[in-house]
């Protein structure tokens, strides 16, 4: 299912029917607009803002290597996953660095 985005109308035949709108989004008040601007306003702490995002997994950037797997090795691949609480691709690199000796 597609999530849902809130729009000012509905879509009939290619065009944008402003008249009947289809979803109902939520309203900003004034009150809430102005606090927003007061926080930006304060400043964000910026150290804090810089440790977002990934954790790097090594010493330099990483590379995608998407890898095929046929249906019974990845199913044993989500059931271990989840079992040792890690995320399939954790442990695909556990799995590289013990082959390759490095574990």
């Amino acid at each position: 299912m597609a999530p849902s985005r809130c729009r000012t109308g509905a879509f009939s035949n290619n065009a944008l029917d402003v008249t009947s709108p289809t979803i109902k989004c939520p309203t900003v008040s004034d009150e809430q607009i102005q606090a927003w601007a007061d926080e930006a306003e304060a400043g964000y702490p910026v150290e804090q803002l810089r440790k977002r995002g990934r954790q790097p997994l090594g010493d330099g950037p990483s590379t995608v290597v998407p890898v095929r797997l046929d249906a019974d090795p990845l199913k044993a691949l989500g059931a271990r996953a989840e079992a040792e609480h890690v995320s399939r691709s954790e442990a695909i690199r556990a799995a590289i660095r013990a082959w390759l000796g490095a574990a």
